[in-house]
């Protein structure tokens, strides 16, 4: 596998990073995922042929959280219609307020590829022109991010860098192919662009998060625990 390492600044004024286990009252972990950072980079550029590792995230601005009300929807959409005014709940939320981050992050080609330089021209021009395949965001769709080529040198003032344990966070969620567990329905790209429907189930990984002088480190031997699961990259 080839790989070479990006960094994008991004921000936005609120993000909600959560645990998907938490349903109904979502609170955000005080710093973004290495999942919702790899989401905010396909939501820019993404190619069945490579994957987004996401090595560290650095947290630029002071740790701000607040509550808010949201009103949503208790049922998922379906092919029946639902009738808002029967279905709608108001559930708290503590979210993050005036984030910005920048992430370092690797594309990394599945084996057998070789048009390296095609994608990193593709990202790059897409980075400058500040193109995107749909609105990246912050966790949440509501809370769209703003973002930038970033130069790897951007470091919080001294009196803001945060120390933080951060206990278990979301690593990333692998999606496994299992006859006997068919929970859900998910995409397999093969070769040549074409896909298939795979059944099987979400497995949700999670590691021992720290954050030193404001950079989250994100540990390499996850996305190989990863890529076991699915089946791929291996």
């Amino acid at each position: 596998m080839s790989d070479r390492v990006y960094h994008v600044r991004v921000g936005g004024e609120f993000a909600c990073f959560t645990d998907p286990g938490l349903k109904v009252e979502r609170c955000s972990y005080p710093v973004m995922t290495p999942s919702a950072a790899r989401g905010l980079l396909e939501a820019i550029f993404w190619k069945p042929e490579f994957r987004w590792e996401i090595r560290t995230i650095t947290v630029l601005k002071p740790i701000k959280q607040m509550s808010i009300m949201r009103n949503e929807i208790a049922d998922r959409q379906s092919d029946k219609p639902i009738i808002i005014e029967h279905k709608r709940q108001q559930r708290a939320s503590l979210i993050l307020k005036d984030v910005d981050y920048v992430i370092a992050a690797a594309m990394v080609l599945k084996p057998g590829v070789n048009n390296f330089g095609k994608y990193l021209d593709q990202f790059e021009r897409k980075l400058e022109k500040g193109q995107c395949h749909h609105t990246p965001c912050l966790g949440t769709r509501e809370f769209a991010a703003w973002f930038e080529l970033g130069t790897g040198k951007e470091k919080p003032l001294e009196s803001e860098r945060v120390n933080l344990q951060l206990g278990q966070m979301l690593f990333d969620i692998a999606y496994k192919e299992d006859e006997e567990r068919q929970e859900i329905s998910f995409h397999r790209h093969i070769a040549d662009g074409e896909k298939r429907i795979a059944k099987g189930y979400a497995h949700a990984l999670y590691f021992e998060a720290e954050v030193k002088n404001g950079v989250l480190i994100v540990p390499r031997d996850k996305y190989r625990e990863l890529y076991s699961l699915e089946g791929i990259y291996v």
